[in-house]
């Protein structure tokens, strides 16, 4: 099972977390901090993606300035996760057409969509990129048809 996805800039800074697990908020920071600071120097290193924490494995590959990190049971398969994360970039570059750090931190409720389409309880859901994106276009598509809908109610008061 997946117990967290993260992603992390160079710098260290959070740019999206979801947890699969409950963890109480103290606890979450510091887990969060001591994965980052691990992964950062670990890449710096040109060492191995796959990690072994605690009783748990982190899995994390870098794509331009981020690290998308997967932390997992350690009976679970590190291939697996490798490949569910590289998964989320492939669907985000679709949606968002060559994503970048940018893209995450300015839309990341459509980076949230994803993830949960993805990704449910921890489990991946969806293996369809089309279908993913499919739904994220039929959201905005609605989001617009409310907006639209909201400006029309406006004039006719």
């Amino acid at each position: 099972m997946i117990e967290l996805i993260l992603l992390v800039n160079r710098q260290g800074k959070v740019r999206l977390s979801k947890w699969y697990k409950p963890v109480k908020r103290k606890d979450k920071l510091r887990i969060v901090r001591e994965i980052g600071s691990s992964v950062i120097k670990r890449e710096k290193q040109k060492l191995c993606n796959f990690m072994e924490w605690k009783d748990k494995l982190i899995v994390f590959k870098r794509y331009a300035s981020l690290f998308f990190v997967g932390v997992i049971e350690r009976e679970d398969n590190e291939l697996l996760m490798l490949e569910t994360i590289h998964h989320f970039v492939e669907t985000l570059d679709g949606y968002f057409g060559n994503v970048c750090e940018l893209d995450i931190i300015f839309n990341f409720h459509k980076a949230y969509f994803i993830l949960d389409e993805l990704i449910i309880a921890g489990q991946l859901q969806e293996t369809s990129k089309r279908k993913v994106i499919q739904a994220c276009h039929a959201q905005d598509l609605q989001m617009e048809e409310g907006k639209d809908g909201k400006k029309d109610d406006k004039k006719g008061i």
